[in-house]
Protein backbone atom coordinates (compact mmCIF):
# COMPACT_ATOMS: atom_id res chain seq x y z
CA UNK A 1 0.00 0.00 0.00
CA UNK A 2 1.29 3.12 -1.02
CA UNK A 3 0.68 6.45 1.17
CA UNK A 4 0.32 9.85 -0.47
CA UNK A 5 0.29 13.39 1.52
CA UNK A 6 -0.60 16.36 -0.41
CA UNK A 7 0.94 18.85 1.72
CA UNK A 8 1.96 22.66 2.15
CA UNK A 9 2.98 25.06 4.72
CA UNK A 10 1.41 27.72 2.51
CA UNK A 11 -2.80 27.71 2.17
CA UNK A 12 -4.47 28.81 -0.97
CA UNK A 13 -1.77 26.78 -3.29
CA UNK A 14 -4.59 23.82 -5.29
CA UNK A 15 -3.81 21.03 -2.35
CA UNK A 16 -7.67 20.13 -1.81
CA UNK A 17 -7.94 20.13 -5.73
CA UNK A 18 -5.10 17.95 -5.60
CA UNK A 19 -6.34 15.32 -3.12
CA UNK A 20 -10.07 15.28 -4.63
CA UNK A 21 -8.68 14.96 -8.40
CA UNK A 22 -5.69 12.72 -7.92
CA UNK A 23 -7.94 10.21 -5.48
CA UNK A 24 -10.44 9.97 -8.18
CA UNK A 25 -7.79 9.78 -11.07
CA UNK A 26 -6.22 6.65 -9.08
CA UNK A 27 -9.79 5.30 -8.28
CA UNK A 28 -10.04 4.79 -12.22
CA UNK A 29 -6.61 3.99 -12.73
CA UNK A 30 -7.91 0.33 -10.82
CA UNK A 31 -6.70 1.19 -7.64
CA UNK A 32 -8.61 1.14 -4.04
CA UNK A 33 -8.30 4.33 -3.20
CA UNK A 34 -9.39 5.60 0.13
CA UNK A 35 -8.83 10.04 0.57
CA UNK A 36 -8.22 10.99 4.31
CA UNK A 37 -8.96 14.82 5.18
CA UNK A 38 -7.06 15.67 8.03
CA UNK A 39 -7.90 19.45 7.37
CA UNK A 40 -10.23 20.60 10.13
CA UNK A 41 -11.87 23.01 7.01
CA UNK A 42 -13.36 19.61 5.24
CA UNK A 43 -12.86 20.69 2.05
CA UNK A 44 -12.06 17.52 0.68
CA UNK A 45 -15.34 16.15 2.27
CA UNK A 46 -17.22 19.08 1.05
CA UNK A 47 -16.50 18.17 -2.94
CA UNK A 48 -17.93 14.56 -2.41
CA UNK A 49 -20.76 15.95 -0.56
CA UNK A 50 -19.78 13.61 2.62
CA UNK A 51 -21.18 15.24 6.16
CA UNK A 52 -18.58 15.59 8.48
CA UNK A 53 -16.81 12.55 10.85
CA UNK A 54 -18.26 11.68 14.01
CA UNK A 55 -16.37 12.93 16.70
CA UNK A 56 -13.92 10.30 18.32
CA UNK A 57 -11.21 9.78 20.98
CA UNK A 58 -7.84 9.44 20.30
CA UNK A 59 -6.69 8.36 23.25
CA UNK A 60 -4.28 5.79 21.85
CA UNK A 61 -3.73 3.84 18.83
CA UNK A 62 -6.42 1.61 19.08
CA UNK A 63 -8.84 4.55 19.75
CA UNK A 64 -7.50 6.49 16.66
CA UNK A 65 -7.84 3.59 14.43
CA UNK A 66 -11.34 2.55 15.75
CA UNK A 67 -12.01 6.17 15.36
CA UNK A 68 -11.14 6.51 11.80
CA UNK A 69 -12.42 2.85 10.81
CA UNK A 70 -16.19 4.34 11.80
CA UNK A 71 -15.63 7.37 9.51
CA UNK A 72 -14.97 5.32 6.03
CA UNK A 73 -17.82 5.94 3.90
CA UNK A 74 -17.75 5.22 0.30
CA UNK A 75 -18.22 7.90 -2.43
CA UNK A 76 -20.20 8.65 -5.41
CA UNK A 77 -17.74 6.58 -7.63
CA UNK A 78 -16.39 3.24 -7.67
CA UNK A 79 -12.81 1.91 -5.75
CA UNK A 80 -13.16 5.13 -3.82
CA UNK A 81 -14.09 5.69 -0.34
CA UNK A 82 -13.27 9.16 2.18
CA UNK A 83 -12.74 9.12 5.94
CA UNK A 84 -13.84 13.02 6.25
CA UNK A 85 -13.17 15.43 8.83
CA UNK A 86 -14.21 17.08 11.82
CA UNK A 87 -13.67 20.27 13.65
CA UNK A 88 -12.66 18.15 16.67
CA UNK A 89 -9.18 17.25 14.59
CA UNK A 90 -7.62 20.55 15.11
CA UNK A 91 -6.77 18.77 18.74
CA UNK A 92 -5.01 15.79 16.70
CA UNK A 93 -1.27 17.01 17.76
CA UNK A 94 -2.67 17.47 21.78
CA UNK A 95 -3.77 13.57 21.35
CA UNK A 96 -0.68 12.44 19.33
CA UNK A 97 1.50 14.28 22.19
CA UNK A 98 0.08 11.81 24.95
CA UNK A 99 0.97 8.55 22.75
CA UNK A 100 4.25 6.81 23.17
CA UNK A 101 6.67 7.23 20.01
CA UNK A 102 4.34 10.19 19.08
CA UNK A 103 5.88 10.80 15.99
CA UNK A 104 5.53 7.67 14.21
CA UNK A 105 1.34 6.73 15.68
CA UNK A 106 -0.14 7.66 12.35
CA UNK A 107 1.53 5.29 9.97
CA UNK A 108 1.33 2.30 12.56
CA UNK A 109 -2.53 3.21 12.46
CA UNK A 110 -2.65 3.59 8.59
CA UNK A 111 -0.81 0.52 7.55
CA UNK A 112 -4.09 -1.82 9.37
CA UNK A 113 -5.66 -0.27 5.63
CA UNK A 114 -3.47 -2.02 3.54
CA UNK A 115 -5.45 -5.19 3.03
CA UNK A 116 -8.67 -2.81 1.81
CA UNK A 117 -6.75 -0.54 -0.05
CA UNK A 118 -3.94 -0.39 -2.88
CA UNK A 119 -3.15 3.68 -2.18
CA UNK A 120 -3.82 6.37 0.72
CA UNK A 121 -4.28 9.60 -0.02
CA UNK A 122 -3.88 12.54 2.83
CA UNK A 123 -5.25 15.77 2.61
CA UNK A 124 -3.33 17.99 5.23
CA UNK A 125 -3.75 20.91 6.54
CA UNK A 126 -1.38 24.10 5.86
CA UNK A 127 1.59 24.33 8.86
CA UNK A 128 4.07 22.45 10.76
CA UNK A 129 3.05 20.62 13.97
CA UNK A 130 3.15 16.94 15.73
CA UNK A 131 0.65 15.92 12.97
CA UNK A 132 2.70 17.16 10.21
CA UNK A 133 5.87 15.39 11.31
CA UNK A 134 3.31 11.68 11.37
CA UNK A 135 2.50 12.53 7.96
CA UNK A 136 6.21 13.20 7.09
CA UNK A 137 7.06 9.72 8.63
CA UNK A 138 4.39 7.76 7.26
CA UNK A 139 3.88 9.18 3.63
CA UNK A 140 6.23 7.16 0.92
CA UNK A 141 5.61 10.52 -1.22
CA UNK A 142 4.50 13.84 -0.25
CA UNK A 143 3.09 15.99 -3.18
CA UNK A 144 3.76 19.84 -2.89
CA UNK A 145 1.73 22.01 -4.55
CA UNK A 146 4.08 25.38 -5.80
CA UNK A 147 2.58 28.19 -6.70
CA UNK A 148 5.39 30.08 -9.09
CA UNK A 149 5.95 33.33 -6.94
CA UNK A 150 8.13 34.40 -4.37
CA UNK A 151 6.47 33.22 -1.13
CA UNK A 152 5.31 29.77 -2.33
CA UNK A 153 9.28 29.85 -3.28
CA UNK A 154 10.37 31.02 0.06
CA UNK A 155 7.71 27.64 2.04
CA UNK A 156 9.04 25.12 -0.19
CA UNK A 157 12.73 26.31 0.55
CA UNK A 158 11.47 26.37 4.12
CA UNK A 159 9.97 22.73 4.02
CA UNK A 160 12.92 21.42 2.58
CA UNK A 161 15.57 22.89 5.31
CA UNK A 162 12.96 20.93 8.38
CA UNK A 163 13.32 17.92 6.46
CA UNK A 164 17.09 18.46 6.25
CA UNK A 165 17.22 19.99 10.40
CA UNK A 166 14.99 16.50 11.23
CA UNK A 167 17.27 14.38 9.72
CA UNK A 168 13.81 13.39 7.49
CA UNK A 169 13.95 12.00 4.30
CA UNK A 170 14.01 14.45 1.12
CA UNK A 171 13.54 12.45 -1.51
CA UNK A 172 9.79 11.82 -0.60
CA UNK A 173 9.33 15.78 -1.04
CA UNK A 174 7.67 16.06 -4.72
CA UNK A 175 6.72 19.64 -5.27
CA UNK A 176 4.86 20.32 -9.03
CA UNK A 177 4.13 23.86 -9.84
CA UNK A 178 0.13 24.51 -9.64
CA UNK A 179 -1.98 27.60 -10.99
CA UNK A 180 0.36 28.23 -12.84
CA UNK A 181 0.02 31.15 -15.98
CA UNK A 182 1.77 30.94 -18.68
CA UNK A 183 1.46 34.64 -19.78
CA UNK A 184 2.82 35.32 -16.34
CA UNK A 185 6.80 36.41 -17.36
CA UNK A 186 7.64 36.09 -13.10
CA UNK A 187 6.14 32.76 -13.29
CA UNK A 188 7.87 31.66 -16.03
CA UNK A 189 11.48 32.63 -14.84
CA UNK A 190 10.22 30.85 -10.85
CA UNK A 191 9.65 27.91 -13.03
CA UNK A 192 13.17 27.79 -14.58
CA UNK A 193 14.76 28.96 -11.22
CA UNK A 194 13.11 26.44 -8.97
CA UNK A 195 13.20 23.62 -11.18
CA UNK A 196 17.14 23.93 -11.62
CA UNK A 197 16.92 24.14 -7.90
CA UNK A 198 15.23 21.96 -7.00
CA UNK A 199 15.73 18.59 -9.13
CA UNK A 200 12.43 16.24 -7.54
CA UNK A 201 10.15 18.68 -9.46
CA UNK A 202 7.60 16.59 -11.04
CA UNK A 203 7.32 17.42 -14.71
CA UNK A 204 3.27 18.03 -14.97
CA UNK A 205 2.40 21.01 -13.92
CA UNK A 206 -1.77 22.40 -13.42
CA UNK A 207 -2.32 25.44 -14.84
CA UNK A 208 -4.57 28.41 -13.08
CA UNK A 209 -8.17 27.42 -14.55
CA UNK A 210 -11.95 28.37 -13.65
CA UNK A 211 -13.17 25.19 -14.38
CA UNK A 212 -10.97 23.73 -11.12
CA UNK A 213 -13.21 27.04 -8.92
CA UNK A 214 -16.31 25.41 -10.40
CA UNK A 215 -15.61 22.53 -8.44
CA UNK A 216 -17.19 24.11 -5.57
CA UNK A 217 -20.22 24.57 -7.35
CA UNK A 218 -20.43 20.82 -8.47
CA UNK A 219 -19.25 19.77 -5.66
CA UNK A 220 -17.44 16.61 -7.34
CA UNK A 221 -14.17 16.41 -8.62
CA UNK A 222 -12.93 18.00 -11.81
CA UNK A 223 -12.31 15.00 -13.67
CA UNK A 224 -15.51 13.98 -12.80
CA UNK A 225 -17.43 16.32 -14.83
CA UNK A 226 -14.86 18.30 -17.42
CA UNK A 227 -12.92 15.45 -18.89
CA UNK A 228 -11.50 17.43 -21.88
CA UNK A 229 -10.47 21.11 -20.40
CA UNK A 230 -6.44 21.65 -19.91
CA UNK A 231 -6.80 21.31 -16.14
CA UNK A 232 -8.21 18.28 -15.80
CA UNK A 233 -5.87 17.00 -18.83
CA UNK A 234 -3.33 18.31 -16.32
CA UNK A 235 -4.02 16.26 -12.92
CA UNK A 236 -4.42 13.35 -15.03
CA UNK A 237 -0.77 13.64 -16.49
CA UNK A 238 -0.07 14.06 -13.06
CA UNK A 239 -1.80 11.02 -11.56
CA UNK A 240 0.13 9.16 -14.24
CA UNK A 241 3.45 10.26 -13.53
CA UNK A 242 2.70 9.43 -9.64
CA UNK A 243 1.99 5.81 -10.91
CA UNK A 244 4.58 5.81 -12.74
CA UNK A 245 6.89 6.44 -9.77
CA UNK A 246 4.75 4.47 -7.36
CA UNK A 247 6.41 1.15 -9.32
CA UNK A 248 9.94 2.58 -8.87
CA UNK A 249 9.24 3.15 -5.19
CA UNK A 250 7.34 -0.11 -4.44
Amino acid sequence: MMIIASYSIKGGVGKTALSVNLSYALSEAGQRTLLIDLDPQGAAEFYFRVSSAEKFRMNDTRTLWGGLLRNVRETDFSGLDIIPSNLAYRHFDIALDSMEKRRKQLRRVLEKFSEDYDTIVLDCPPNITLLSENVFRASDMILVPVIPTILSQRTLEQLDSFFRDEELPVERLRPFFSMVQKRNNMHRDTISELSASFPQFLKTTIPFSADVEKMGLRRMPLLAYSRACDAAQAYRALCNEIIALQETVS
